[in-house]
């Protein structure tokens, strides 16, 4: 099973180099990373945050916004476009299951989204031998890595279960970008809009907003350079005391792979009893 499984995910690794996937992938990645900390190292102050706490404050927006978007367009037309052309049928005729199908892709995915994370977070690391750090940016740039790997785990998951459930990859792009925008934009504004009808207590609302992945990723990273996290307000003002940076990271980290790999056992199982001609 191991051999067929490492062959497949070869195979699936190879099609996403030469399809310019991964190049792609670290290209944005560093380039948004690079603004981000270029605009976080300006001598301006965004409240009260000045250096490397400001560069992390701009890489929250990066790690909840385009890595999102980025492992649901790269996963959400896989298993359906796999099905619709015949690949799928085409390995399946040979001595391999689908399960060992689905975990190759599975692999090389996790691969080539997390990798280029991986390569940006060290390349920023050296990068700051060279330039200079602040005392605690270590442990930051892990904190934030493992933030980040975590949410690219989550959306993974949730883009292989919209893959293995749509009709046509169509379908599944439409699907996946409206999930996207749901989880970035669209919850924030539902979340303030109930505050401003309804007298939620803090829990409600914390717990509201802890179940979209990305924002339990917001509050991971805010609270490593906010231990009060008073840029939430009163609600950041309960959860760094009820909570604290600790238990904050270990939701932010926690919860997303959860999330991630509820989907992706949802999404074997769709695959398992689907069609394979879709």
């Amino acid at each position: 099973m191991t051999r067929n499984v490492l062959a497949l995910s070869r195979l699936e690794l190879s099609e996403s180099l030469r399809s310019k996937w991964f190049a792609f992938t670290f290209a944005a990645y560093a380039l948004l990373l690079s603004a981000f900390v270029w605009l976080g190292l300006g001598e301006s102050r965004v409240l009260g945050f000045t250096g490397i706490t400001r560069v992390v404050l701009n890489l929250t927006n990066l790690v909840i916004i385009a890595i999102p978007l980025m492992v649901l367009v790269a996963t959400s037309q896989s298993i359906v476009r796999a099905r619709r052309s015949g690949l799928l049928e085409l390995l399946l005729s040979q001595p391999c299951r689908r399960s060992q199908w689905f975990f190759a892709l599975l692999l090389s995915r996790a691969v080539m989204l997390i990798g280029p994370i991986l390569v940006t977070f060290g390349a920023l690391s050296v990068a700051a031998l060279f330039l200079g750090v602040e005392e605690g940016f270590w442990p930051l740039v892990a904190r934030c890595f493992a933030v980040s790997a975590a949410l690219a785990w989550a959306f993974l998951g949730v883009g292989l279960w919209v893959s293995a459930v749509a009709r046509t990859a169509d379908r599944a792009l439409v699907f996946a970008l409206g999930l996207w925008l749901a989880v970035s934009l669209l919850h924030d504004f539902a979340l303030l809009g109930a505050m401003l009808h309804t007298p939620l207590p803090p829990r409600v609302i914390f717990g509201l907003a802890a179940a979209n992945p990305s924002e339990s990723a917001r509050i991971a990273i805010l609270s490593s350079i906010d231990p009060e996290l008073s840029v939430l307000g009163p609600v950041g003002f309960w959860l760094a005391h009820t909570l604290g940076a600790r238990i904050s990271l270990a939701l932010g980290v926690g919860w997303p792979l959860l999330v991630g790999t509820v989907a992706l056992v949802a999404a074997n199982r769709r695959l398992a009893h689907a069609d394979l001609t879709g």
